[in-house]
């Protein structure tokens, strides 16, 4: 199943505490035992995960300063998350560690604003909009030998392109147990519902047409299209669309390097004074360089994380 997609933030609600004075703590737990006060709890949470709350926290900062994130997005987008996975849904957010449906919301703003950033200056052309559309009306059906081995994986391409059954050579070695008992089939599958690598193999193949490997992060797929045909139902039209399908592209394009460069540059630019002794050098170049591979982490995989169990969304 398709995990939630988000961006590599930490919540900073309690964050926002301030040392109380040791003349009069203010207590936020009592116990029979002894009590809790904010300070001590500012403390701990200072020591435990201050750093890495404290650099999202700029980051939040500097990107709302620069950016702005239609809130009818964000809401569209949870929307999508809570239509999709049903009365699982507030069970998902407890195994991803996500207090409540509010600190999810803004982990997709928060994960909006990194991809206003790391694509204000990616073109996408309008063939490649038309493109992607053109995948939303259409479904292909596929199936797939999927193994580790980049050596296994041409031996058994040659294996099948020589006339062996694929069905057959699919049970026998294919890692992914739910289509290999269908000897590789994962049916019907449109646009999204495949990782990228996957899905792009697939969608410039022909009926009957069998793919070279073709690596994603699960192994080495083999890929037979079997069939292509209309999505039943409506279809929103392409205007209606046309945002969502160029923020999604233009994601596809974010190099890492150049992801890092504009992270840096943001850092510099906003004149950063941390006055917390503790933390004084955190916003050194090898931290922001961390801080930009976690958000580009969170917002290139939105949307294309897989089960490896099964490389297609459910």
């Amino acid at each position: 199943m398709k995990k939630l997609a988000i961006a590599a933030t930490i919540s900073v609600g309690l964050i926002g505490l301030s040392a109380c004075s040791n003349e009069d703590p203010e207590v936020v737990v009592e116990t029979a035992q002894g009590n809790i006060t904010k300070e001590a709890f500012y403390e701990e949470l200072k020591d435990t995960a201050g750093e890495a709350t404290l650099q999202q926290m700029v980051l939040t900062t500097i990107l709302e300063s620069k950016y702005e994130i239609d809130e009818d997005l964000v809401e569209e987008q949870f929307n999508t998350y809570k239509e999709q996975y049903g009365d699982m849904f507030e069970m998902l957010l407890q195994q991803q560690g996500i207090a409540s449906e509010e600190a999810f919301r803004e982990q997709l703003r928060m994960q909006l604003l990194q991809q206003e950033a790391l694509t204000e200056d990616i073109e996408v052309t309008e063939e490649e909009i038309e493109a992607q559309y053109e995948r939303m009306t259409t479904e292909v059906e596929a199936s797939h030998i999927l193994v580790e081995d980049e050596t296994l994986a041409n031996e058994l391409y040659e294996r099948v392109m020589d006339g062996e059954d694929f069905a057959a050579l699919a049970e026998e070695y294919s890692t992914d147990s739910g289509s290999a008992v269908e000897g590789g089939s994962v049916g019907y599958f449109s646009r999204g519902q495949m990782v990228p690598a996957f899905e792009e193999t697939a969608y410039n193949l022909e009926i009957g047409d069998i793919s070279e490997p073709v690596q994603s992060d699960y192994g080495y797929h083999i890929i037979h299209v079997t069939d292509v045909r209309d999505v039943e139902g409506d279809v929103e039209a392409l205007e209606d669309v046309r945002d969502q399908l160029e923020r999604e592209i233009a994601s596809t394009k974010i190099d890492d390097t150049k992801a890092q460069e504009t992270f840096r540059r943001l850092f510099e630019e906003a004149d950063i004074d941390v006055q917390i002794e503790q933390f004084e050098d955190i916003f050194a170049f090898e931290d922001i360089e961390d801080v930009a591979e976690d958000a580009t982490n969170g917002t290139t995989d939105e949307q294309t994380e897989e089960s490896t169990e099964d490389t297609t969304e459910e």
